[in-house]
């Protein structure tokens, strides 16, 4: 399953290909690897969530055979609202979080398709990420309150309620540092666990919606309504690169498992993928609709995307990608 050639100049990926991956009713809004890249969930609008396990069949030697061959999958059903984004355990690859617009958070086990957890929050959950260690989950709902969660009790025991609009968040590796994207432009950087404020990053010119860890601890990248990703150096807290392919504002980022690449999505027809040192575009995956997700596997080159993809009558296809497959 070795997706994709890892030249530095990027020149193996512009032989790959992207697969289809049918299942949901209406569009998909967020895609998510499991810990050992074995496993993909993906989280829709039509109030599910779905575990794709691709390790069987074909699909373990990187081949094409027709999407979703030797695929098992696996439906998660119980929301009542939209499954905006979902989140595996750091340490356990058949353990999820699902954040919905119903106000609920669950907590899942793949191999049973079963709830195991579930908390009432306040407002209509977007974000929802792990602690590295997996001790705790963090979530952010469309009124700019942050929730952290203990999973063991799943039980809130952090609340707060922001006076900006708080974007996507995310945790350090360490999980000593917590950053907040924000509607201002900038990154709040919070001690983890008093959540004490320690650094405000003056990061872009327009609203920051999106933010990705480098799997090395080297950076964190930033993607923004001004278009741009801005790569910052997470020891020194400088900004040391930004990335300039897309025209529209950066939905969604991610880093490969190596740190050589990063991928930013917009409502631009493709997906960017650049070179991390040198901020040049090695390649780029055309696209038909605006995209909700990206992310890259945390073993192999193999990129899941999803977006807003409508068929010839105009409704949602329901449908994500992965690409990085050679040619059977």
């Amino acid at each position: 399953m070795a997706g994709g050639g890892s030249s530095s100049g990027g020149g193996g990926l512009k032989n790959l290909h992207s697969r289809e991956y049918q299942g949901h009713k209406k569009k998909v809004h967020s895609v998510a690897w499991n810990c050992l890249g074995t496993k993909l969930a993906s989280g829709s609008v039509d109030q599910t969530a779905r575990v794709w396990d691709l390790h069987s069949g074909s699909t373990s030697k990187n081949k094409d055979s027709g999407a979703g061959a030797g695929v098992g999958v696996t439906e998660l059903k119980g929301h009542s609202d939209s499954v905006d984004q979902l989140c595996w355990d750091p340490k356990h690859a058949d353990l999820l979080a699902t954040a919905s617009g119903d106000k609920s958070v669950r907590l899942w086990d793949a191999r049973s398709g079963k709830c195991s957890q579930q908390a009432e929050l306040s407002g209509e959950n977007i974000n929802i990420t792990y602690k590295p260690d997996a001790t705790h989950v963090a979530v952010g709902n469309r009124d700019d309150e942050l929730t952290i969660l203990d999973v063991r009790k799943f039980k809130p025991i952090h609340k707060r309620k922001f006076n900006y609009e708080v974007n996507e968040i995310a945790w350090n590796m360490t999980g000593d540092m917590f950053f907040l994207t924000t509607g201002n432009g900038t990154v709040e950087v919070l001690a983890y666990p008093s959540l004490r404020a320690v650094d405000t990053l003056t990061a872009h010119t327009a609203g920051c919606y999106c933010i990705a860890i480098d799997p090395l601890g080297r950076y964190f990248a930033v993607g923004s309504a001004d278009s741009l990703v801005s790569l910052w150096d997470i020891s020194e807290m400088l900004c040391v690169r930004t990335f300039t392919k897309l025209e529209w504002p950066v939905r969604t980022i991610s880093f490969n498992h190596t740190g050589e690449f990063i991928a930013s999505a917009s409502e631009d027809l493709f997906i960017d993928i650049s070179n991390v040192q040198t901020g040049r575009s090695v390649h780029q995956i055309p696209c038909r609709a605006a995209m909700n997700s990206v992310e890259w596997n945390p073993k192999y080159n193999l990129l899941a995307y999803a977006g807003d993809d409508k068929n010839k009558y105009q409704t949602d296809e329901g449908v994500f990608r992965i690409f990085g497959f050679e040619s059977a």
